[in-house]
């Protein structure tokens, strides 16, 4: 039978801190979850909903872990999972960008703008002339 190592009472606070850390941690992972899953259904209303949670939990969690570097006490397992958190944000969001920029080129394959008066896919300049063809300055 292994008797457990004794605590120092001074590892106390930092017991109680890397709890308090853990909550806002994890609710930033529970976000990311649901946004990853919300993006793959590509459910837009779950998009958005989850989006703003993500949003407000990543500041609540910065804010507390930013106070605690302060003072250089973040454990660093939980320094590493915010890290980790980050990255997996960064990674959604080169994938919502990457999604919108081709939702945007199909927009503009569908419906295209104005004419921009060059010539048009049929060699004639779009121009509109007035008057018997003549250009005015």
């Amino acid at each position: 039978m292994h008797a457990l190592p004794p605590t120092d009472i001074n590892d106390a606070p930092n017991v109680a801190l890397g709890q308090t850390l853990e909550q806002p941690l994890l609710a930033v992972e529970s976000c990311l979850n649901l946004l990853g899953e919300a993006l793959l259904r590509r459910d837009t209303q779950a998009i958005e909903l989850h989006a703003s949670a993500l949003h407000q939990a990543l500041a609540e969690a910065i804010a507390m872990f930013s106070e605690a570097a302060r003072a250089g006490q973040v454990p660093p397992n939980l320094r590493h999972r915010l890290v980790q958190a980050g990255g997996r944000v960064a990674a959604q969001r080169e994938s919502l960008a990457r999604a919108t920029a081709a939702l945007d080129r199909a927009i503009d394959v569908l419906m295209p703008g104005e004419a921009t008066g060059l010539y048009s896919a049929m060699g004639k300049s779009e121009r509109k002339t007035l008057g018997g063809g003549s250009y005015q300055a």
